[in-house]
């Protein structure tokens, strides 16, 4: 717990966990952190519609595999894939913010 005597903020944690931003490191972690949020928005959107994995998959063109693996942040997406399930599977609008 010595290691964590100076932590202040919660930038300072993730540094320490993961590295300095532009690290291998930290950018898998920043990879894994979108997954996982991407596949959050998608699972409580899905559930939000009353929509089964399946359901949403037979919509968009896709297999229930390949949602189960988005919701669950284990599978890439492209971003035109991902504008389909949201827009034609779950009749909602997508917005992206670059940082």
């Amino acid at each position: 717990m010595k290691k964590y005597e100076n932590i202040k903020t919660f930038d300072e944690l993730i540094e320490l966990e993961h590295g300095k931003i532009g690290s291998e490191t930290r950018n898998k972690y920043e990879e894994g952190a979108q997954k996982f949020i991407i596949g959050e928005m998608l699972k409580e959107a899905r559930k939000e519609a009353k929509l089964t994995q399946e359901q949403l998959a037979e919509r968009t063109g896709t297999k229930k595999s390949y949602i189960s693996k988005l919701e669950n942040g284990k599978g890439n997406v492209q971003l035109s894939t991902l504008i389909r399930i949201f827009e034609q599977g779950l009749n909602r609008r997508i917005g992206l913010t670059f940082l």
